[in-house]
């Protein structure tokens, strides 16, 4: 493939940097000359600023918009679709770069956050890159962390190293989950979800050529664990997902019922409540609720759509909107 994603991104950056004010972000370079985005750490940042964010990790592929639309007795929604899903979500959006520093690294307080964005494909550590047989290459980078605190220089030289990126080259978006920014790009992952679901479904990635999802955009939670819990239950309750795809109709039918969230044995409950009785550890959770709450397939050369699952805004409106 000759597609870069993040020769697709840069663009999109540079918009980004521009519109700083009018986005409520702070753009600040590092003592070695990374441009560093805060977007809602000290800055205040911005629902709008989350749109962009949105677009820059999917590499420039995706579109991410908001919908005024109240329905589903809900305000506001987010909509995002890619005309090249795989390397959208996969390749780009997901956040998959495991980042670590301890405290003799940092010199204080040890540091960790899972890197997405399109930089992501030009470092390739992960094990999906080899399955996705794809790798960029670019002279600039950018990476999205969800995080309330800059990463230390540690951090920050291996992106560089396993980037292979000059330091004037690299631009990381810090966009914390509890703020509007990071809860807005956090949603902008409805399709993503279903993407990396299919996957661990065994799904032929190449066969999903065209893909588009929704989800209702909650209120920021107070906290970073009510916001992470929000911007999950979103999703797994609220989120909407349409795939077209090719190959074998059997294989879309298949896909069609497994992948909705109603399959997993933590249907029904909060991801909050889920999370705590896990003892915050994601790897105790049933994989299977890491999927949107209902999903649409349409199969290439049949015609055929296959629908499962179905939202749950009632219990959406218990756990966002007071009596």
């Amino acid at each position: 493939m000759n597609t870069s994603v993040n020769a697709l991104a840069a663009p999109l950056l540079q918009q980004f940097v521009a519109e700083a004010a009018r986005l409520r972000v702070a753009v600040t370079r590092d003592s070695s000359g990374v441009t560093l985005v805060d977007a809602g750490i000290a800055a205040p940042g911005s629902i709008a600023a989350g749109l962009q964010v949105g677009a820059l990790c999917m590499g420039g592929l995706g579109e991410v918009r908001l919908a005024a639309l109240p329905r589903e007795g809900w305000p506001t929604w987010l909509h995002v679709r890619s005309s090249q899903p795989v390397l959208a979500c996969l390749a780009s959006q997901y956040a998959g770069w495991s980042l670590a520093a301890s405290k003799e690294e940092t010199g204080g307080k040890k540091f960790f956050a899972l890197g997405s964005g399109p930089a992501r494909a030009l470092a390739g550590k992960e094990p999906l890159f080899a399955e996705l047989d794809y790798r960029d290459r670019a002279d600039c980078g950018v990476l999205v962390l969800e995080v309330d605190r800059a990463p230390p220089p540690v951090v920050i030289e291996k992106v560089l190293r396993d980037c292979g990126l000059q330091a004037a080259g690299l631009s990381i978006v810090l966009t914390p989950t509890a703020s509007l920014a990071g809860t807005t790009q956090v949603v902008a992952r409805v399709l993503e979800v279903a993407l990396h679901r299919a996957h661990e479904l065994g799904f032929a990635l190449h066969d999903i050529v065209e893909g588009s999802a929704c989800a209702p955009l909650p209120a920021v939670g107070a906290d970073t664990l009510q916001a992470m819990a929000r911007t999950n239950d979103a999703i797994l309750y609220g989120g909407q997902v349409h795939l077209t795809v090719a190959g074998e109709a059997e294989a879309a039918r298949e896909l069609a019922l497994k992948l909705p969230s109603q399959n997993s044995r933590d249907y029904g409950r909060s991801f909050g409540e889920l999370f705590e009785a896990a003892g915050h550890d994601f790897y105790q959770l049933d994989g299977a609720l890491f999927a949107p709450a209902e999903v649409w397939v349409s199969h290439l050369g049949s015609g055929r759509t296959w629908h499962a699952g179905g939202v749950r805004m009632g219990l959406l409106r218990e756990l966002w909107q007071e009596a």
